[in-house]
């Protein structure tokens, strides 16, 4: 490790060294030109090509050239000097710029660990396996489990290896997997229906074409899921088929005993499903609010524990003006968090939140 830092301290000095002397030779040849009006300059260029390629609405650019303009007017009206550090000040910078790297290294030597030896990935990678199971994280889990897989790929495997990816925060690694385990048993049904619910992780509640895809083989493989049904029903009412969408919703919670705590949720999605749009102008703005309203019901769908995500949810229905949806999703979101008094004040308090004129 000693060797490793002063290799990584020579290195910087040398970095530092090179940028110092290509600033001084720049400053030599820059004299004292001011470099602001080839600035302003540049950007009057870039905002007609902005323009151009459709980027910048007409009007935006108008405004924005007369402010380029306004600033490259004041430029060349004003006295103009070069971006040069004078002689006294040079060896005050080289000498902050070598003061940081001493102090790095003199602070890793206090605190760190020199004479700790290196931990090659696959080194740790075998003591985890030697170590019980039960005492390794999800990260320390899933490199076992992707180094196992190596030599002897299964498909359950690939499921528990998806789990320990999800709990790492890895829906991307976890969806990979899991297509790696629907390759090699494509008839079961619940691996299709973990890698739905792992893409709609990943798209933050969105049922993307994908998700839908799998969900559907899922049904197919096992026409009795729940799951997919419900998700499915969702992506039909928010594609726009609301009709369709309810009822699918109101079949799935027909199937269900009368006391099934699944009924709750499914009502609530058949209510969201059925509530008008609520009362936003039109236009580009509303239109971007309505679409992060709409990801974030849908994230809360698919991950619903998730305190802060309802009190937002229900915050933002508020300010839509949209009461049906506000409703729903406060009277869920109570249920949820019945034992919890502090979140229910928090949503009761987003609930009364004005409406935007």
């Amino acid at each position: 490790m000693v060797v490793f830092w002063t290799a990584a301290g020579l290195l910087s000095v040398a970095a530092a060294a090179v940028v110092f002397l290509r600033a001084a030779r720049s400053a030599a040849e820059s004299g004292l030109t001011d470099p602001t009006l080839d600035v302003y300059r540049r950007q009057l260029t870039e905002i007609d090509d902005l323009a151009e390629r459709g980027l910048m609405e007409a009007e935006e650019r108008d405004a924005t050239r007369v402010e380029a303009g306004r600033r490259l007017l004041a430029a060349a009206e004003g006295p103009q000097a070069g971006w040069t550090a004078s002689e006294a000040q040079r060896p005050v910078v080289l000498a902050a710029a070598a003061a940081v790297g001493v102090l790095a290294l003199a602070g890793y030597l206090v605190v760190g660990k020199p004479g700790l030896p290196d931990q090659p990935l696959q080194r740790r990678v075998e003591a985890w396996r030697s170590s019980p199971l039960t005492d390794l994280d999800a990260p320390q889990l899933a490199a076992v489990l992707r180094q196992a897989l190596k030599v002897r790929p299964e498909a359950e495997g690939y499921r528990f290896l998806a789990l320990a990816e999800a709990q790492s925060g890895n829906p991307a690694a976890a969806a990979k997997a899991l297509r790696r385990a629907v390759a090699l048993a494509p008839e079961r049904a619940d691996l299709w229906e973990m890698l739905g619910l792992s893409l709609i992780s990943g798209a933050g509640g969105e049922v993307t074409p994908d998700a839908r895809e799998a969900l559907t083989t899922s049904l197919r493989l096992a026409p009795g899921s729940l799951v997919s049904r419900f998700h499915l029903a969702r992506a039909r009412a928010a594609s726009g088929d609301r009709e369709g969408g309810v009822r699918d919703l109101q079949a799935i919670a027909s199937d269900l005993p009368a006391g099934d705590p699944r009924r709750a949720d499914i009502e609530t999605a058949i209510r969201e499903a059925q509530a008008p749009a609520g009362p936003v102008a039109d236009g580009p703005a509303s239109e971007m609010i309505g679409r992060m309203v709409s990801g974030l019901a849908q994230r809360l769908q698919a991950n619903p524990d998730d305190p802060e995500g309802w009190i937002r949810l229900v915050r933002s229905y508020a300010v839509l003006g949209d009461a049906a949806k506000r409703d729903a999703a406060l009277d869920r979101a109570r249920r949820r968090y019945s034992g919890t008094p502090d979140i229910l004040g928090r949503l009761e308090a987003a609930a009364r939140t004005e409406p935007m004129k």
